[in-house]
């Protein structure tokens, strides 16, 4: 339980309106709830969010010690009240997350609240599963990245244990990724292995394909089936045996078949005549295959997953 006591440039002000400046990691409707349920209490009764206080009065609040921290990049997970998670499947070491094209899957320099870390820890706070005053270090965390526009399946560790296995199998080539794809254009062969290298331009952002080893180049393999074609889109199943930065992206539009809605590497005006600005491109299904110990995970080896909608296969070949 934390007191404040209201001394004179304190009063005149809302309940409501103090507790947002003072403990600036609750959230407004959080705050209200404990109110509503006599967790937080003027002089020793029950409060309204709307009345104003007075000097020398004592704001009684009975509520977890985490809301009174110092706000920051690590517990901005506080201020989700509503956690917004498209769960695939999730048991007391892992969790696997469609994220949704659009939303981050860590903070940068623009977005620092709305991230899928961040609902995965109010989630998790939220079911008490996770309690981060009592951990020394651990923090649940994300196994595997996805861009920004794309969407689909992301791998999440809820301990240390499973945290230090996954990192393993993923690194080890264990656990294989398949994306849904549209491409411009009927590709051919409908079917295919690409080998190149790629290269980061870290201004761009952007990489760059060559097709014969050069300095900082790194391997890439992409295996691609042509699903379905319809008119001038083809729909790609593609497995990673690499993991690269745009591999994917990059890979097709070398090919002559860039991405639909690519903003880095496909085509403006069929964009544009498509309404698309986010990559056709979704991680949609993975496989966990061990063929080396995996500890506790190893109930997981031979499972499948699979995301239940692909918004772009169906909007365009359903």
């Amino acid at each position: 339980m934390r007191e404040f006591h209201i001394g004179k440039n304190d009063e005149n002000q809302r309940l409501d309106r103090f507790l947002g400046k003072a403990i600036p990691l609750l959230p407004a409707s959080l705050a209200q709830k404990y109110i509503r349920l006599k967790r937080i209490k003027v002089n020793g009764a029950r409060a309204q969010r709307d009345q104003k206080l007075v000097a020398g009065d004592i704001l009684q609040c009975y509520i977890n010690d985490e809301f009174f921290e110092s706000p920051s990049e690590e517990n901005v997970y506080l201020t989700i009240t509503m956690p917004r998670l498209k769960i695939v499947y999730e048991d007391e070491n892992i969790m696997l997350l469609d994220k949704p094209a659009g939303m981050l899957a860590h903070a940068d320099e623009h977005e620092k609240v709305n991230t899928l870390v961040n609902h995965m820890l109010a989630y998790l706070y939220q079911k008490r599963e996770w309690r981060p005053r009592e951990e020394n270090a651990f923090t649940p965390a994300l196994c595997n990245r996805i861009d920004r526009n794309t969407g689909g399946i992301v791998v999440a560790a809820k301990n240390a244990e499973a945290l230090r296995i996954l990192n393993d199998k993923i690194r080890d080539r264990e656990i294989a990724k398949y994306y849904l794809c549209i491409a411009l254009g009927r590709v051919e062969p409908p079917k295919g292995r690409i080998e190149c290298f790629l290269r980061k331009d870290e201004k761009s952002n952007t990489v760059r394909v060559y097709h014969r080893p050069v300095p900082d180049g790194r391997s890439a393999i992409t295996l691609y089936q042509t699903l379905q074609t319809r008119g001038k889109l083809s729909l790609l199943e593609v497995e990673l045996l690499t993991g690269r930065t745009h591999q994917i992206r990059a890979s097709m539009a070398d090919l002559g078949h860039p991405l639909l809605g690519d903003g880095k590497y496909g085509v403006g005006s069929v964009n544009r005549k498509y309404g698309e600005t986010h990559q056709a491109l979704y991680s949609y299904r993975l496989r966990f295959d061990f063929p080396s110990d995996a500890g506790i995970l190893e109930y997981l080896h031979g499972r499948e997953f699979q995301v239940d909608e692909v918004p772009f296969q169906k909007k365009y070949f359903g």
